[in-house]
């Protein structure tokens, strides 16, 4: 039993095979996929698709490349969206200083208004963190986020950042690059996250796991991040299948 706790199949690459992709990676042992939404069209294709699953969820938020097309309205649609029963948590939003496809005052701006939205509607947040560890840890303190919690989606910081995301509430969620030789910051994080406290996921179509890196990301592939962290943990594939399940299933309240 495995949970990829973020995946896009919304994105465009999937566009010709997306009903097929995601039945393979349930067929191949994922038991529920998380599919995350971040741009205006992508919240309710997510939406449509935890319909159609019965194993895929939802969450709806705006990336922060986007950042600059949100407004009052739009966050009210997201609001209106969020009361679907299959819509589990916020998101994604966040910080990304390595792109910088929206100024970064209006990502701050933005992300504070949808951690705001999150605790109003009680649900966790999927954080997007890209360049930007000190400017999303404050304003996760500032916002106060840990009243909902949530987690970091595919970990990219070190250990002293995630020692106080973790004591914020905040889960430290792996994926496909845990597998690249040079990933060794990674896997000293792998190896000090609580597994309480540990989640995996794809974030397909990217950031696809050796052997096949450089190919489209799927949720099947989210066994070969698993693999990785048992390794590393000195654990094997089946308690840390059921630990980030476990732990999954209960950040996002699914029964």
């Amino acid at each position: 039993m495995l949970f990829d706790t973020h995946a896009h199949y919304n994105d465009n690459r999937f566009k010709h095979d997306r009903y097929e992709a995601i039945e393979m990676a349930h067929n191949s042992g994922v038991s529920y996929i998380l599919n995350v939404s971040y741009s205006i069209p992508s919240l309710n294709q997510s939406i449509s698709l935890s319909k159609r699953f019965s194993y895929v969820y939802a969450a709806v938020g705006i990336h922060p490349h986007y950042a600059s097309e949100l407004n009052d309205e739009l966050l009210n649609q997201i609001r209106s969206l969020a009361a679907n029963k299959k819509v589990v948590a916020l998101g994604e939003i966040g910080l990304d200083y390595y792109r910088n496809l929206s100024p970064q005052d209006v990502q701050k701006l933005w992300f504070a208004k949808q951690i705001a939205l999150a605790k109003e509607l009680d649900l966790p947040i999927i954080v997007h963190n890209r360049d930007a560890h000190e400017d999303v840890y404050s304003i996760l303190k500032s916002e106060d986020a840990k009243t909902v919690g949530g987690v970091i989606h595919s970990y990219s910081g070190n250990v002293e950042m995630a020692r106080k995301l973790l004591d914020n509430n905040f889960y430290i969620s792996i994926s496909g690059p845990v597998t690249y030789r040079n990933a060794k910051e990674l896997a000293d994080v792998v190896r000090f996250v609580p597994g309480d406290r540990l989640l995996i996921e794809t974030d397909c179509p990217y950031l696809t796991p050796e052997p096949f890196r450089g190919k489209r990301n799927d949720s099947s592939l989210v066994r070969l991040v698993a693999e990785r962290i048992a390794e590393i943990r000195g654990a094997s594939l089946e308690e840390i299948a059921r630990v980030t399940t476990d732990n999954a299933k209960r950040l996002f309240r699914i029964a």
